[in-house]
This record gives C-alpha cells, sequence and structure tokens, in this order.
C-alpha cells in the first residue's frame, strides 16, 4: 500500500518555483505625455475649465512620464461620448472592448514568453490571469486559453479587480502552484487597459486626475516552473518567499468602484506615507532569515505608483541613486500599468542586465526585492534570487 505521504511526495516539486520566460506588448497607439493634457481637456469638452486643466498639466509634468500606451483612441472616444463625461452610465461600452482587447494583448505577451520559454505549448499545465479592467464569464482566461490554443484540461485561475499589487500576487500564486504540482509549466499573464477608468475631469474629486494623469496599458507573461530542464529550460529568477500583508491605519487610501460610469479610482494623499514607513518591516520579515539587512545589497523591483511613493521610499531607506533605475525606466516610458508593471520592470532589469554583461540577471546582485502596492492598502513582498544568464 501506498501511503498518503508517499503520494504527496511524488505530486510535489524538488527545487524552488523559477521564472524561465518574460513577454510584453502594449497598444500600438502612444501618448506623449507633454500632449495629453490638452488632448484630455479637448476630447472630455472641457477646455472651459482653465484652472483645471493647468493642474492636470502640473500633475502630467510631476508625473516622470515620458509616454504611455493605450488602446483608446481619439477615435474610439468620439464613438463613445459617454466615456468622455465625469458621470455617464459608460459601462456597456466599455465591457464590449474590455472582454475583446484584454485577452487580445495578453496573448500578445504570452506568445512571446511562450517563445522565449521554447518549449510546446501543450506542455503548460496551469494559467493564471490577471485584470483590474472588468468582469465577465467565462472570464479573459478562458478566452486567453482559446486565442493560444492551449490543452483544454489546464488548470485556470481568474484574478478581476485585484489592482497594482497583484503582479506580486500572481508570483506568489505562480510559486506555490509550481512547487506543490511537479513537472508543472504555470503560464502567469497580466493584462491591463485603462478603458475601464478613463474618464472626464472632476472639479472635486482630484484624485480622479492622478488615476487620468498616471495610467497607461500594457500586458506582461511569464512561464512559471520547478526543477527546469538542463540545457533546454534558461532559468532567469528563483522565487524564494512570498507574502501578502495590509498596511495598518490605511483603510480607504486606495480604492476602486465599478460602477455604472466604469471603475472609479480613489487615492487620498498619504499613500507615499504609509507605504515609506512600513515598507521597512516588510523587508526585515522577508530577509531576516537569509542574514540580509542591508537594502542597497538587493536588486529591487518595485511597483511604480507614482514618483512620490519612489522618492519616499529611497529617502527612508537610504537607497543608493539607481537602485529603483528600472521601476523609474518604466514608469518613464509606460506609466502605471497596474498589475503588469513588476513583470516589465524584471524584464527591463534583465535585458540591462545582459546589456552590462553582469553574467546575472539583478544587474550584478545575487538577491533582489520585489514589491506590489494597491488596494486595501494591500503590501506583496516577493524574495527573488538571481541565475547565471
Amino acid at each position: 500500500m501506498v501511503t498518503v505521504e508517499e503520494v504527496r511526495k511524488a505530486q510535489r516539486a524538488e527545487g524552488p518555483a523559477t521564472i524561465l520566460a518574460i513577454g510584453t506588448a502594449t497598444p500600438a497607439n502612444c501618448v506623449l505625455q507633454s500632449e495629453y493634457p490638452d488632448f484630455y481637456f479637448r476630447i472630455t469638452n472641457s477646455e472651459h475649465k482653465v484652472e483645471l486643466k493647468e493642474k492636470f498639466k502640473r500633475m502630467c509634468e510631476k508625473s516622470m512620464i515620458n509616454k504611455r500606451y493605450m488602446h483608446l483612441t481619439e477615435e474610439i472616444l468620439k464613438e463613445n461620448p459617454n466615456m468622455c463625461e465625469y458621470m455617464a452610465p459608460s459601462l456597456n461600452a466599455r465591457q464590449d472592448m474590455i472582454i475583446a482587447e484584454v485577452p487580445k494583448l495578453g496573448e500578445e505577451a504570452a506568445a512571446k514568453a511562450i517563445k522565449e520559454w521554447g518549449q510546446p505549448k501543450s506542455k503548460i499545465t496551469h494559467l493564471v490571469f490577471c485584470t483590474t479592467s472588468g468582469v465577465d464569464m467565462p472570464g479573459a482566461d478562458y478566452q486567453l486559453m482559446k486565442l493560444l490554443g492551449l490543452r483544454l484540461s489546464v488548470k485556470r485561475l481568474m484574478m478581476y479587480q485585484q489592482g497594482c499589487y497583484a503582479g506580486g500576487t500572481v508570483l506568489r500564486l505562480a510559486k506555490d502552484i509550481a512547487e506543490n504540482n511537479k513537472g508543472a509549466r504555470v503560464l502567469v499573464v497580466c493584462s491591463e487597459i485603462t478603458v475601464v477608468t478613463f474618464r472626464g475631469p472632476s472639479d472635486t474629486h482630484l484624485d480622479c486626475l492622478v488615476g487620468q494623469a498616471l495610467f497607461g496599458d500594457g500586458a506582461a507573461a511569464i512561464v512559471v516552473g520547478s526543477d527546469p530542464v538542463p540545457e533546454v529550460e534558461k532559468p532567469l529568477f528563483e522565487l524564494v518567499s512570498a507574502a501578502q500583508t495590509i498596511l495598518p491605519d490605511s483603510q480607504g487610501a486606495i480604492e476602486g468602484h465599478l460602477r455604472e460610469v466604469g471603475l472609479t479610482f480613489h487615492l487620498l494623499d498619504s499613500v507615499p506615507g504609509l507605504i515609506s514607513n512600513n515598507i521597512e518591516k516588510s523587508l526585515v520579515e522577508a530577509f531576516k532569515p537569509l542574514g540580509i539587512s542591508d537594502w542597497n545589497s538587493l536588486f529591487w523591483i518595485a511597483h511604480p505608483g507614482g514618483p512620490a511613493i519612489l522618492n519616499q521610499v529611497e529617502l527612508k531607506l537610504g537607497l543608493k541613486q539607481g537602485k529603483l533605475r528600472a521601476t523609474r525606466h518604466v514608469l518613464r516610458e509606460y506609466g502605471n500599468m497596474s498589475s503588469a508593471c513588476v513583470l516589465f520592470i524584471m524584464d527591463e532589469m534583465r535585458r540591462k542586465s545582459k546589456e552590462n554583461k553582469l553574467g546575472t540577471t539583478g544587474e550584478g546582485f545575487e538577491w533582489g526585492v520585489l514589491f506590489g502596492f494597491g488596494p486595501g492598502l494591500t503590501v506583496e513582498t516577493v524574495v527573488l534570487h538571481s541565475l547565471e544568464a
């Protein structure tokens, strides 16, 4: 007779979960941040709000963003005037776009990741799909599975309405799946488009304008698996540990609510301080078991919620200039793409390392940390171990 313990042992992988490939994608429509205030106030018929437009211009100037990519074009918005108002019912039109475009953008990123992985897509055993954009049944995971032509028996998990911290959440889930299912190859896809959050400006709700100044569209995909096949699979990072916590006294700091007008966005001014004042506690809990207490000895992948968050984190932790280089690069070139951001940053980090011939995917550092911040105020902390490129 075989014991349950023996069955469980046979089911589990031997080594830690590793990231085997990364792919990213954006819509074709590129928006320059310097031109966006004029476009935004014109398309929303708000040019008479002169003072508000000046405030928005200052927000865009301080955002540290050069450009963003967006599915929404002038033509689409002219065809859907309700989306350009502040409180007009428009969820049906938004949903029609989201249901088609979120899986499509995810497919583009996933195809790149699968190509880099170099294995037949029939070897994918699990699919984790994450988006803050809309909801539907069957979900975007189902649609992506069909678009990619994955096996019907692929085990799917759909994550809707998580927000910006979810890039860390998907890694935590993929780690647990890969390590507890021998031979598992998990395709993780984060696909975000601002169709659900775009709306006209309000004189009384300036936090809405913050979202309009920061968010962009993008999708990222990774393949995760334990026990990489030698000479066939090329692991980039080991997922060493993963944790989630809600910051104390942070209720209402970041919120999103799905309404007839789309997804409304609410943000308190206290967010950068809440994150910077609590981040070291998460670092200590994650790295104490490894005997690491020098935060400058790590490579950093932090969700770019905005420049104020990054500036305060750097100051609070005494990080050297350049520690958040990859994060700032992604913010500058793409804006805040919610859950997809940290995976874009990971891709930028390994690309830069290869370019600099440093030999590792963590820009020359063996250990690293990935942070996701979002509604709750929720923080995801993932410890990464860089492997030779």
